[in-house]
């Protein structure tokens, strides 16, 4: 019989698909590695099923134990899978900007699921790698899976994607294009194609623009699962030790906006529903390929179903929220209604780490331009050269609130603002119709709002200048 005894024999063994190109016959064949197909529906099970049964070997999980592990929710969906076939407890931590259909995944298969929030430094207790390691040190039994640092992580492709590819290319494979996000996939696969081929073949990985480690300056973005956020309180940043950097011959940086379209191209033109982390690297492979000649090959690897970002990625109105989708021309938008003052120098934002006596500065700035004396304030460098994103608003601040608290002493001129922010205005994405969020903001009792644009505030938009376009 043609049968297997467990999911387990299922992990891996993923096939190639040829993608379109726009160079057509004149560039590189490029070939995409559907990861999705995998037995739990990502990348991930590998490595969930390999550290798993590693740490079997060593003993440092028996039976009867509970696997614990911080995980954005692909590398938790395939440890909590290998756990429920070998009879662990599973214990995942996962921040608060996990989709919901990952997080039902993840009970789905029977574990605990622990939800902190994100955005919070790496010496913060409360963050999810400190979470999870606190939760593996309290809970008798317990191993920490760690697939940042874990040798297993990157052995995992070192032993099957990397074989796998070689074997199903007949070894024609010239360019390996990867997300870098805890770096094993493209460490161990990387690894053993170069060794195979001789170093012939070159390593290239995927990266968000704002990621660390393609020189981002570490701000949050809108791709799961891949990158390298940087705190701006963080004290050390530690890069994971998964990450063979030798292995990575370049890195390119890609877009939210350029990443996230891509995965609604490849569903609508190709009949691939994959994930954001799949449309930045095809974003990144397609430039790989059109720089190269057809006897070149290029193979991309795609990590997981778009179906875990139905409610993201593949949902308008949460494109349109954050300023991805542009809206419909000859229709009133919130863009329209940004001053033409803030278009022609972006509005100022007040780090929530400033001092009183610097927002003060910014605000009265505000006033004598005209516009309104309130700004958003987050955890990010004051100035128009680096607007926040909508994750990093963590309040509002009013000139009148503030020289207020200056003058009957509550508040000291070298004191920061965090404790004294109002709550975080309202956000609409600049293609959002005007009526529809005019009619949003009355019902909210709101005056102002912040306009988005590709997940960044580009300015303030207040009911009169929305009115003043109908």
């Amino acid at each position: 019989m043609d049968v297997h005894e467990s999911v387990l024999e299922l992990v891996g063994g993923t096939p190639l698909v040829r993608l379109r190109t726009p160079g057509g016959e004149e560039s590189a064949a490029l070939y995409a590695k559907l990861e999705y197909l995998s037995a739990g529906g990502s990348v991930k099970d590998r490595i969930g099923l390999h550290m798993i049964e590693q740490a079997e070997r060593e003993g440092l999980l028996r039976p009867g134990g509970t696997v614990v592990e911080a995980t954005s929710g692909n590398t938790g969906a395939g440890l909590a899978m290998v756990a429920a076939v070998k009879g662990y407890r599973a214990v995942l931590v996962v921040p608060d900007k996990t989709s919901a259909e990952k997080i039902a995944t993840l009970r789905g298969f029977g574990a605990e699921v622990v939800v902190r929030r994100s955005g919070l430094p790496a010496e913060d207790p409360d963050n999810v790698f400190n979470t999870a390691a606190r939760i593996a040190a309290e809970r008798p039994g317990s191993w920490l899976a760690g697939q940042y640092d874990n040798p297993a992580n990157p052995a995992a492709h070192y032993a099957t994607t990397g074989p796998e590819i070689w074997r199903q290319t007949d070894g024609r494979v010239t360019h390996l294009v990867a997300c870098v996000g805890t770096d094993g996939t493209i460490s161990g696969t990387g690894r053993y194609l170069k060794e195979v081929s001789g170093g012939a073949v070159r390593v290239t990985g995927a990266d968000p623009a704002a990621s660390v480690y393609s020189g981002g300056d570490g701000r949050p973005y809108f791709v799961e699962a891949t990158g390298h956020v940087r705190h701006p309180e963080t004290v050390e940043d530690l890069w994971p030790s998964s990450y063979q950097r030798d292995v990575v011959d370049e890195l390119i940086p890609v877009a939210d906006r350029e990443a996230l379209l891509a995965v609604r191209r490849l569903a609508r033109e190709q009949g691939l529903m994959v994930g954001g982390s799949a449309g930045l690297a095809v974003a990144a492979a397609q430039r790989v390929a059109a720089g190269l000649g057809p006897e070149s090959l290029v193979v991309v690897i795609l990590p997981d179903s778009g179906r875990q970002y139905l409610s993201k990625y593949f949902n308008d109105a949460w494109l349109l929220r954050l300023g991805f989708l542009d809206g419909e021309e000859g229709t009133a938008r919130v863009g329209d209604a940004v001053a033409p003052a803030v278009r022609a120098e972006p509005l100022p934002y007040v780090n929530r780490l400033s001092t009183a006596a610097q927002a003060l500065a910014v605000l009265r700035a505000l006033r004598e331009r005209g516009l309104p004396a309130l700004a958003p304030a987050g955890p990010c460098p004051v100035g128009p050269d680096r607007a926040p994103t909508v994750p990093e608003l963590a309040g509002s601040l009013r000139l009148d609130a503030l020289a207020a608290a200056l003058e009957d002493g509550s508040l000291k001129p070298d004191d920061p603002v965090r404790d004294h922010l109002a709550a975080p205005l309202p956000h609409f994405g600049v293609g959002e119709e005007v009526r529809a969020v005019l009619a949003e903001l009355e019902e909210r009792g709101e005056e102002l709002a912040v306009a988005v644009r590709d997940g960044h505030a580009v300015g303030l938009v207040d009911r009169s200048a929305l009115r003043a376009l109908l």
